[in-house]
């Protein structure tokens, strides 16, 4: 089977990333269309990988933040399109399941949430530039965001969710196919100077759905306790220099193993479409404290891989956090392992065999 697959753009490190990373694994002969591509922002894996972009490349701005791209990104996939292939799989939460197939190929869309900015808006961080152009925009961006849904003759959703967004948002059923951790926990580890194990973890881009603030200030109301931050840049004025938080920013992979694996939990109250840290962190036998909401209903187990943070405020994570139990490591590794790449693969290939 010719396989093609599409990606919005490669700009981040995320669990979005980390799928397509493994499709280009698992199908090394498959080209990687998307809009724009930053080596230094996201896995350096993908460099081994045949990427096609489109002409949005050429501008250095869109591919330090795509979203200053907004207004023309629906037109740039409009205008992709692969003719020499049997299937196009997709990995979409907003713009490359617009990608346009030549006749009889299918299309099948792995979405990771329908477009926040378009049905999520409350609760996603937005930029003065993006609500500007969504003011004007988001009418016509509604009706070809559907229609581009329509187009898929297969839509699968990464978690529960996500597929009741799917159905609300475009009224197709998804099937759940749940995304892999595909971190590498026996992978070598790099101790992270001045920090001591035993702390309390985050990790995620500073979008306002991530509600880093609200763990800062709870951890910041704990005797004692200390906060590491990855990866987030949404802090409030004063956070980033509290002298209970450690903010990293990026790190390497080795860096992360050691920060997953010492840490006491990982701590998340992030409106998640599936949520792949939990299961990042649970895989070194770490726990988690996570909002009982979204993707995390899928990752979390309570009382074996983690416990609930019941609601997105300051006094809920401190209360979750000076309750805090013991776990037992080998069965949240046990349960971490639930979700591996094999299986992942297996899942992804029984669907393509059924549009052939």
């Amino acid at each position: 089977m010719r396989l093609a697959l599409a990606h919005d753009y490669l700009t981040q490190r995320g669990g979005a990333e980390r799928v397509v990373l493994e499709w280009c694994r698992e199908y090394p002969d498959a080209p990687l269309y998307t809009s724009v591509y930053n080596p230094a922002g996201t896995y350096e894996e993908f460099a081994e990988v045949d990427i096609r972009c489109s002409a949005l490349q050429r501008f250095p701005p869109a591919r330090r933040d795509p979203r200053l791209a907004l207004p023309v990104l629906s037109q740039v996939w409009s205008r992709a399109r692969v003719d020499d292939t049997d299937v196009l799989l997709v990995s979409s939460s907003g713009w490359a399941h617009g990608m346009v197939v030549g006749p009889e190929i299918p299309k099948v869309v792995y979405c990771h949430n329908p477009p926040r900015w378009l049905y999520q808006s409350e609760i996603y961080g937005t930029t003065m530039v993006e609500r500007a152009a969504m003011s004007v925009l988001k009418p016509y961006l509604l009706r070809w965001d559907r229609k581009a849904a329509a187009s898929a003759q297969v839509y699968i959703a990464n978690s529960q969710a996500v597929a009741g967004r799917i159905r609300q948002a475009y009224g197709i059923e998804a099937e759940v196919v749940f995304p892999p951790v595909t971190i590498d926990s026996m992978g070598r580890q790099t101790p992270v100077d001045g920090i001591s194990p035993g702390y309390f973890l985050t990790v995620g881009r500073g979008r306002g759905y991530k509600n880093v603030s609200r763990i800062v200030e709870a951890v910041g109301a704990i005797p004692g306790a200390d906060l590491v931050v990855i990866g987030s840049d949404g802090f409030a004025p004063g956070e980033r220099s509290a002298k209970h938080v450690r903010s990293l920013g990026i790190v390497s992979d080795p860096e992360l193993r050691w920060l997953y694996a010492n840490a006491r939990a990982l701590v998340t109250v992030a409106f998640e479409d599936f949520g792949l840290t939990p299961l990042e962190a649970n895989s070194f036998g770490t726990p988690v404290a996570a909002l009982r909401a979204g993707g995390h209903l899928d990752s979390v187990v309570e009382g074996v891989s983690g416990c609930w943070i019941e609601q997105p405020t300051t006094a809920a994570v401190k209360d979750t956090l000076l309750h805090f139990p013991d776990f037992d490591r080998a069965k949240i590794q046990e349960h971490a392992g639930k979700f591996s790449a094999s299986a992942f693969r297996r899942r992804i290939d029984t669907v393509l065999e059924s549009v052939k």
